[in-house]
């Protein structure tokens, strides 16, 4: 909802930006117009049909200890937990505006965010939480990333019905109360294959940071792999690879790093 002291209060100025296939709808909050109480204009914005259309919202707001805060919403209008591509865009959001130039440091709801972007300002990459537990819910692997994730190895993934098994799995009794998003993983042998259903979305994206985070931490856990590592990621959207160390107990300098891009701005009537 905004403020709609004068005419031009009841327009938003926003920005489309996609990593990978996954979109985001950014608006420019320093000036606190735009008011985030009642989530029917983070629905309508979200909305392919009646609105700009994305996976999610994001507020870039003013804050005093960082160069920003990052507020997320999913596309169902509710506060969302942290997003990974979602942070690698609103850092390239961030440069278009003249606020930070090849390094930022900002808050985001799962806390400070360091983050490298290119002299171009179309490849970001952004270090991730430290993660310490990991645990089995059958063969699958379960972690925090800044977001839940459920990490299943499959065959035949170019061809499964992510949507309804996704969707199955999230909203079991085990997990509809908080919801996880669930990704199932291929190994193509020079890459990873990854397709995620996302919870807040409630369906599958092109891709989704924190979820090929989680996925590159738990094939390594498998794997009984340590040291640095780089494991490159296939989506439906395009590529993207994480950088970690991984002691054998904790999972650290997780870097996120893919493209992130401006598509398009313009002004819409809420």
């Amino acid at each position: 909802m905004l403020n709609t002291h004068s005419a031009d209060q009841e327009k938003a100025h926003f920005y489309k930006y996609q990593g990978a296939g996954n979109d985001f709808v950014l608006i420019d909050n320093r000036s606190q117009s735009f008011q985030y109480n009642d989530n029917n204009a983070v629905l309508q914005l979200c909305d392919r049909r009646f609105g700009v259309g994305g996976d999610g919202l994001m507020l870039l707001q003013n804050h005093s200890d960082y160069d920003f805060e990052m507020l997320y919403f999913n596309a169902d209008g509710k506060l969302g937990s942290m997003c990974g591509n979602g942070g690698r865009c609103i850092v390239a959001f961030a440069k278009h505006l003249g606020i930070i130039d090849t390094e930022t440091n900002f808050l985001a709801v799962d806390g400070p965010h360091y983050a490298k972007i290119s002299a171009s300002g179309n490849w970001v990459e952004l270090q991730m939480i430290d993660v310490k537990e990991i645990s089995k819910d059958g063969a699958a692997y379960v972690l925090n990333t800044g977001s839940p994730h459920y990490v299943d190895q499959v065959t035949g993934l170019a061809d499964m019905d992510v949507f309804n098994t996704g969707k199955e799995i999230r909203n079991n009794a085990k997990y509809m109360k908080e919801g996880i998003n669930v990704n199932f993983v291929e190994d193509n042998g020079d890459h990873l294959f990854v397709r995620t259903f996302e919870r807040g979305v409630e369906d599958e994206t092109y891709a989704c940071g924190t979820g090929v985070t989680a996925v590159a931490l738990a094939i390594a856990k498998d794997r009984s792999q340590t040291g640095k590592l780089k494991t490159e990621i296939k989506v439906l959207g395009g590529n993207l690879r994480i950088e970690f160390n991984y002691d054998g107990h904790t999972f650290s300098d997780i870097f996120l790093c893919g493209p992130a891009e401006l598509v398009f701005e313009g002004d819409i009537k809420l």
